[in-house]
């Protein structure tokens, strides 16, 4: 990960919304979230959901999934993995512990 990318993926997850978001869906696991249940979860309307959504996929933290007339979310932990490696080896020059 080169700084830009870093610096993208941390100002997504420095939106409170976004990063309440991000929280649940990687609570959520592999199986992710529907963005129905996501939307009744965190109480904002479908519009301003799907705008931080499409935020957070820009930079690639999450991924969308349909399943049948159902879309789920699903946060990209390896992009997470690689934010966070960047992190303590960038700026804290250390070895992320594997």
């Amino acid at each position: 990960m080169d700084i830009a990318s870093a610096a993208s993926a941390l100002k997504e997850l420095g939106h409170q919304t976004r990063l309440v978001i991000y929280k649940d869906l990687v609570k959520a696991g592999p199986t992710g979230m529907s963005v129905g249940d996501l939307q009744k979860r965190i109480e904002i309307p479908a519009s301003t959901l799907s705008h931080h959504l499409s935020s957070l996929m820009s930079v690639g933290l999450i991924k969308q999934e349909r399943q049948g007339r159902t879309l789920f979310c699903h946060s990209h932990y390896e992009k997470l993995e690689e934010l966070i490696s960047f992190l303590i080896e960038e700026c804290c020059g250390l070895t992320p512990p594997r």
